[in-house]
């Protein structure tokens, strides 16, 4: 397996989105229709994202408050996020901010305890707005996620894990996004040496 890299990226938002919907989707071309809760499930597949090889390990994260303790987990150990809200839940799309916050705050700390707070970047996130087969029960405009896009300056879409729209470029542009995100670090990390040596 040389040659290939493994990326951890983490499914999140509220309960009942389809964020387990999306994750089986992508994976294995298929749509599941009976609802049960996830607490947490692991996925892994290789794919090829711009003629690269990747390993995917996708943790489909739990929606429901009880799981909070786990969240922070999860927070900590993935490399790219993928936040989905339902367009027909208007308070699933509400609760995407704070979810993106406390990401941040568990990232920045993270980069704290390593003593490498001087120059936060934002985790790579995309924001998903799921079930646009479901138009005619519409609660989020698409404006509405564009601007929260803006605000995060993070790439968005809205999909459905049924009809299978934009479900893999949902993922693709994730993996991205991550790609993007280490090279910022290692430019920053060059940036730094370089600063050292002259002095």
């Amino acid at each position: 397996m040389s040659g290939i890299i493994s990326t951890k990226i983490a499914v999140c938002g509220m309960g009942s989105v389809g964020k387990s919907a999306l994750t089986i989707q992508f994976l294995q071309n298929r749509f599941i229709t009976e609802y049960d809760p996830t607490i947490e499930e692991l996925y892994r597949k290789q794919i090829g994202v711009d003629d690269e090889a990747v390993m995917l390990e996708i943790l489909d994260t739990a929606g429901q408050e009880e799981y909070s303790a786990m969240r922070e987990h999860y927070l900590e150990k993935g490399e790219g996020f993928l936040f989905v809200y339902s367009i027909i839940n208007k308070d699933s799309f509400i609760s995407i901010p704070k979810y993106i916050k406390l990401l941040q705050q568990v990232k920045d700390s993270q980069q704290e305890k390593i003593g490498n707070d001087a120059n936060f970047v934002q985790p790579p996130i995309v924001i998903v707005g799921n079930k646009i087969d479901l138009e005619n029960k519409r609660q989020v405009k698409r404006q509405e996620l564009e601007k929260l896009a803006q605000s995060f300056k993070c790439p968005c879409f809205e999909a459905s894990a049924k009809t299978r729209k934009n479900v893999e470029e949902s993922f693709f542009q994730l993996v991205r996004e991550i790609r993007k995100y280490h090279l910022k670090k290692s430019n920053s990390k060059k940036k730094k040496k370089k600063r050292c040596s002259i002095l």
